[in-house]
């Protein structure tokens, strides 16, 4: 194999492709990124046996074939070399010639055959949405998707496509995230994409304008961003029954911010190893939070206009501070059921995006 390419070129793509290797693994070739010379153009790869990222560049190809190259050290050569233009050779020995300017690199490669394929996602369904719609949507609802591997398919998010309708909902049992678009659609589908996934399309999304588009299989699916292919399996199992309560007891409309900005305030006397809910005391026209640790004592006072019932309720900061800051407008509805059921944070019209947050209860003060 021999060709040249634009050093620029070759590090983005190395770069991207290269969040898909993995870091330690049982195959060698898993470690590696595989390069793929024909017909003008070089094919990359990186891929986990969970996820696979690939991308295509210009090159002048000399002489067509394929190698695997350590993904750290092939990135990181790439990265550093003096001039623009990068040649690149191999040999029968599987020995990797890489120069640019005077700087010059020989370095051992795997053989090709040696890389598990990625798997070939026979299309069951297939979708188009605009780039910048799908990235906040996973946004918005990816810090709610679980890390406890006890229970996989929350590791995930679920997307839902029925009657014109396209949902993420993720849940880790503390909180829940729902986004939902109206999407020109006629399909219906339901599978869990897990979390990894979507946060490596939200790095390789950088022109809103464009569309990316979702090809579903059995196991797996394909996501198309630009002139990247995402491959990913999907996760296997029940998701929970997500349906909401029909009304609320206590509501009120409320500024994202200042709401915001008065539950970090109660959160400066917890840490890692100092825990206490965030106490919201809502009443007719007033929210008071307080937070009580073993550092301290803290109270504030936010004027609201609440209807319905007065209710005591205890939150962990954390998981309540996640939702408001995933709220993409200037006030938000607050819908509350009693101290024990989750709040419910929409915004003041409309359902586009819905926070749960699962309440903690409460020591008698």
């Amino acid at each position: 194999m021999r060709f040249r390419a634009l050093r620029t070129d070759l590090s983005s793509a190395v770069s991207n492709v290269s969040r898909a290797v993995s870091a330690k693994a049982t195959i060698p070739a898993l470690e590696g990124v595989l390069i793929k010379a024909y017909n003008g153009s070089l094919e990359i790869s990186g891929y986990d046996l969970e996820i696979g990222i690939v991308t295509s560049i210009e090159a002048t190809v000399m002489e067509e074939g394929e190698i695997v190259v350590s993904a750290r050290l092939f990135n990181d050569i790439i990265r550093k070399l003096p001039e623009e233009i990068v040649s690149i050779e191999t040999d029968d020995r599987m020995i990797t010639y890489i120069h640019s300017g005077a700087a010059d690199y020989q370095i051992v490669g795997i053989n090709s055959a040696e890389y598990p394929e990625l798997p070939n996602v026979e299309e069951k369904c297939a979708m188009t949405v605009n780039a910048e719609i799908f990235k906040n949507m996973i946004r918005q609802t990816v810090f709610a998707t679980s890390d406890n591997m006890a229970k996989p398919i929350y590791t995930g998010s679920l997307f839902e496509i029925k009657d014109g309708l396209f949902k993420i909902v993720a849940v880790d049992g503390f909180r829940m995230a729902i986004r939902e678009e109206n999407v020109d659609s006629d399909i219906e589908a339901k599978f869990v994409v897990p979390a990894k996934t979507q946060n490596e399309i939200l790095k390789l999304i950088t022109d809103n304008k464009k569309d990316v588009s979702m090809i579903v299989g059995q196991r797996h699916i394909t996501f198309k961003i630009e002139n990247y292919s995402i491959v990913s399996r999907l996760l296997e199992g029940n998701f929970l029954d997500y349906k909401m309560p029909p009304s609320a007891a206590t509501q009120f409309v409320i500024s994202t911010r200042v709401l915001a900005s008065s539950v970090e305030r109660m959160a400066l006397l917890t840490s890692e190893k100092i825990q206490s809910p965030v106490r919201c005391s809502i009443s007719a026209d007033e929210i008071k939070l307080s937070c009580s640790t073993s550092v301290g004592r803290a109270n504030d006072m936010i004027p609201a206009s609440v209807t319905g019932s007065d209710v005591e309720i205890g939150f962990n900061n954390r998981y309540l501070l996640d939702a408001l800051k995933n709220a993409d407008t200037d006030e938000v509805r607050v819908l509350l059921n009693g101290s024990l059921q989750p709040m419910i944070i929409r915004p003041v019209s409309g359902r586009s995006f819905t926070f749960l947050v699962v309440p903690m209860r409460l020591a008698a003060e």
